[in-house]
């Protein structure tokens, strides 16, 4: 029996009773998993044991046996699970299980929508499987001690808005969690279903989950003792790292489980690499790739990197240090025998060893990947949700430009559809007879890619072209260079050279056109005076009467927009001015004189300025000056 000193009733976050109504009253779709994120945290808490114990060895108190305990209660209904772990003191008590200490709250709770399945997997990523204990219970008890304390503390709840600490006498370090269970959750009271959990969820975890055993007491001979009974504990689970079994042992299942485990998230794994490295470095990599993205994905202080462990000793949870940022969405655990044991973030960052296993994983993680990429309808559930971030790679990785451009997937006018799932080796493959470049316009979505006047002449001589229309995407094509040995061509930049691909009596006709037009484009520049770099007459277009285009080594409209939405001041760049000879619009304003020239002449630049996703400095004269062409 304890007794509780200094009691005190404390409101729980916002955030967090909006979590626990949710967890409450919605998600009853997979009620078991509770025991799994309870079990994970325990052995989460005798790793941070082991790890502070390296400094510290009298934190084991003279017990050095990290385990997991489950005992039930049917008769009483209640589930405990208790850990020899790290266990807490009272203001960690206070952070851990009142609030959500996590950067982004606010936002993760606007992803939750109500759906039981969405806002499960939603629950998982975040990593609060405390509060999944509210699923089955309507009251939760935690005693705990810190191993470094001697004062034990108690939180109690019921889930609805507040929580009670006190200070209790609790004799041993670590962590107990009492579930008292609901009327329709009592079968969990049930030694057979908290076994089969265990084996189903838990069982490749390093820790040993132990269960009461019941026998019949026999003497010294081994005969049975009438009327008497021995409680022995029992190990459940296989309790071996699972890393380090050889993979012929390993089911899918287990790797599934395992991935679950690392990541507290609900969905199974897209792929999974499970490698062990032997000679210079010694070390094993299990490797994943999941199926949704955290939420903090595009946080810059968000969680990230793989477990590291240092001859299966727990070292951190994230160490980055491994991958590099294009690939942070990949889970995985690293075991390493060559890092020393009280090994920092700082000595990572600036180890040899580190580089060199970084080169390694990352070529693992790539190569992982090009596998996935065989099964097109799993890659895709991968490219939807992480295409924006390893599109960072050929920036971030030089080494590894040709293995990330092979992975990368691209909208274009081969199938007019916003779905990335084009490669560039299926655009080469489909290169016309003379093609020498790969063209892609750059666009602030897939419409105004889609429709740009730029598109015109490719559209009529059946070339492909990509459509780019991700904030990453001009950024991402400053630094592809080429693909197979083609170069990449901006069409909306420099002269449009499709030379190899034309016949001499086209190319005769062209020349032809444009000196025939000098006169025009001669006024049209005086007319615009500096508001244009230059005016020439353009093969581009068929239908459209005009286009902007800019030098070829000049940052791009999109790239434009972007910087200065950021605040980054930028020197001004005058647009070029093309104009299609054959448009009725330029025979007309060839035609036209005076103040009436100067009007068409700029109604023809804004619209070419508007046709490309700008923005007119003078909305209103653009207006005035079509109403009165309109009207003439």
């Amino acid at each position: 029996m304890t007794t509780a000193t200094q009691e005190e009733t404390l409101g729980f976050q916002t955030e967090v009773k909006q979590l626990l109504h949710l967890m409450i009253h919605s998600l009853y779709s997979n009620r078991e998993i509770f025991l799994r994120e309870l079990i994970s945290n325990s052995a989460d808490a005798c790793d941070k044991l082991r790890y502070e114990a390296l400094e510290n060895d009298g934190l084991y108190a003279g017990d050095a046996e990290l385990r997991v305990e489950i005992e039930h209660d049917a008769e009483a209904g209640t589930v405990t699970v208790r850990d020899t772990g790290i266990g807490m003191n009272r203001d960690e008590v206070i952070q851990n299980l009142g609030t959500i200490a996590k950067s982004g709250t606010a936002d993760f709770l606007k992803q939750l929508s109500g759906e039981k399945q969405k806002d499960a997997k939603l629950i998982g990523q975040f990593g609060v499987g405390f509060y999944s204990g509210f699923i089955v219970a309507d009251e939760m008890v935690v005693r705990t001690r810190r191993a470094d304390s001697y004062q034990g503390i108690e939180w109690r709840s019921k889930g609805e808005g507040e929580f009670t600490i006190a200070d209790v006498d609790y004799p041993q370090r670590g962590t107990e969690i009492v579930l008292h269970l609901k009327d329709d959750a009592k079968e969990f009271a049930d030694e057979f279903r908290l076994k089969n959990l265990v084996r189903k969820y838990s069982d490749h975890i390093d820790v040993p989950v132990r269960m009461p055993k019941v026998e019949k007491a026999r003497d010294e001979e081994g005969n049975e003792i009438d009327g008497s009974e021995a409680v022995s504990w029992e190990t459940v689970n296989e309790a071996t790292a699972l890393w380090v079994r050889p993979k012929a042992e390993i089911g899918d299942d287990e790797y599934k489980a395992f991935y679950k485990h690392i990541s507290h998230d609900f969905s199974d794994p897209l792929i999974w690499s499970h490698n062990k490295v032997e000679g210079k470095l010694e070390y094993t990599s299990l490797l994943y790739v999941p199926e949704r993205a955290p939420f903090d994905l595009y946080q810059r202080d968000g969680v990230r990197g793989l477990k590291l462990y240092v001859q299966r000793v727990f070292i951190m949870d994230d160490a980055e240090a491994f991958l590099p940022l294009y690939l942070r969405f990949i889970k995985g655990v690293l075991d390493s025998r060559d890092l020393p044991l009280n090994v920092s973030r700082e000595l990572l960052q600036k180890s040899p060893q580190v580089d060199s296993m970084k080169s390694a994983l990352t070529k693992r993680g790539l190569d992982m990947l090009k596998k996935l990429s065989k099964d097109s309808e799993a890659y895709q559930t991968f490219w939807n949700t992480f295409g924006d971030v390893l599109k960072e790679g050929p920036a971030e990785d030089y080494a590894n430009r040709d293995k990330i451009s092979g992975l990368l997937r691209f909208s274009t006018t081969h199938t007019d559809s916003t779905t990335q799932d084009q490669s560039l080796a299926d655009y080469v493959g489909r290169m016309k007879e003379g093609q020498q470049k790969i063209y892609y316009i750059v666009a602030d979505g897939f419409k105004a890619a889609s429709h740009s006047p730029h598109l015109e002449i490719f559209r009529k001589k059946g070339i492909e072209v990509l459509l780019l229309h991700d904030r990453v995407d001009e950024w991402l094509m400053s630094h592809l260079t080429e693909f197979d040995g083609k170069s990449f061509a901006d069409v909306a930049k420099g002269d449009l050279e499709l030379d190899d691909m034309a016949d001499e009596a086209e190319k005769q006709a062209q020349q032809e056109t444009a000196k025939s037009k000098e006169d025009l484009v001669k006024r049209v520049r005086e007319a615009l005076g500096e508001e244009v770099q230059e005016v020439r007459v353009t093969h581009r277009l068929t239908d459209s009467p005009a286009c902007v285009v800019l030098p070829e080594h000049e940052m791009g409209f999109q790239m434009r927009r972007m910087m200065e939405a950021a605040g980054q001041p930028l020197p001004e760049v005058k647009p070029i001015l093309e104009l299609n000879p054959d448009h009725a619009l330029v025979s007309r304003l060839e035609g036209t004189e005076g103040g009436n020239f100067d009007d068409l002449a700029r109604i023809l630049l804004d619209q070419a300025v508007i046709a490309e996703g700008g923005h007119l400095d003078d909305p209103a004269a653009y207006v005035k000056r079509l109403n009165a062409l309109l009207s003439a």
